[in-house]
């Protein structure tokens, strides 16, 4: 499968929830003047039919025809969400869902997913696809929950001084520049960020010092992203509480929440932390997971 290079790839299932990722990724597309690419994995008898085992070409021929009805629907309903001048491409390649989006992330702006108000990914994408893609994708990652139809909220990000929420950081920006949208940018910090997971000589922290020390670094990664998008108005929020807690919170009025897939307090290797997994489950609005292979 080739995947256009800089399009918006959404992947598709036939759910309504894959029609909301299908509506706000056309959405995206316009904003971001690219082409959006329907992705639908096309794996009828995966697990179903024993290695060897012949197939009915009926039987295939009908889960063909039913496979393109399911991509024409989703062109449809990019078209009447946006219009017809929207450039609109779709593939239909016969992989798992999880392995065809993670190889169109290569060249792609950012991969959308539907996802469920229980935090359940729907339909082929169910199980672990969507933790699978956000955990090995090469470009930004967005699961689209949480509410449906348009929020006027502002662009919420995580900010906690590593390189990637510095990505995230750039992301948002821009997201929030292209909806003309305030930004809040959320730097949340706890108690074992200075004493570890035991509470080790806490008497003898200087909380304020602390707090004025976060400040400064939520201050010092700012300045540079609003020298280049002066127009983006930016609330700065610093607070002592799980980033997790906040973001969650936050995305109860936000119209998207950006994060790193994995932030300072993740432990080395991991592929997604805790913030970004409890983001993808519990968000109240779309979430885009900022990937360290590109953002």
């Amino acid at each position: 499968m080739t995947t256009p290079t800089g399009a918006i790839v959404v992947g598709v299932d036939g759910s309504e929830a894959s029609a909301a990722a299908v509506r706000w990724a056309a959405a995206g597309a316009v904003r971001h003047h690219e082409r959006l690419h329907i992705v639908h994995g096309f794996a009828p008898f995966a697990g179903l039919y024993g290695a060897g085992m012949p197939v009915l070409h009926s039987v295939y021929d009908d889960f063909v025809t039913s496979a393109k009805d399911l991509l024409a629907d989703a062109v449809r309903t990019a078209h009447d969400t946006v219009g017809e001048t929207l450039e609109v491409t779709t593939a239909m390649p016969q992989d798992p869902p999880s392995a065809v989006l993670i190889e169109a992330s290569r060249s792609a702006r950012m991969v959308v997913l539907g996802a469920s108000g229980s935090g359940r990914v729907t339909g082929v994408l169910a199980g672990s696809t969507a933790v699978q893609v956000v955990s090995h994708a090469h470009c930004p990652v967005v699961i689209v929950r949480g509410r449906r139809g348009a929020v006027n909220g502002p662009v919420v990000v995580g900010v906690d001084g590593s390189p990637l929420s510095d990505r995230a950081l750039g992301a948002a920006f821009d997201e929030a520049c292209r909806r003309s949208v305030p930004l809040v940018a959320v730097h949340a910090w706890s108690d074992e960020d200075l004493t570890g997971p035991f509470g080790v000589f806490s008497l003898a922290v200087d909380w304020e010092e602390v707090r004025q020390d976060n400040e400064r670094l939520l201050a010092e990664r700012l300045a540079a992203r609003q020298a280049e998008y002066p127009g983006v108005k930016v609330e700065r929020v610093v607070v002592r509480d799980r980033p997790r807690h906040q973001l969650i919170d936050w995305s109860r009025q936000a119209q998207l929440v950006v994060v790193g897939s994995r932030g300072r307090g993740g432990f080395t290797g991991l592929l997604l932390g805790s913030t970004s997994q409890a983001l993808i489950h519990h968000a109240d609005c779309p979430v885009m997971v900022v990937r360290p292979d590109g953002g």
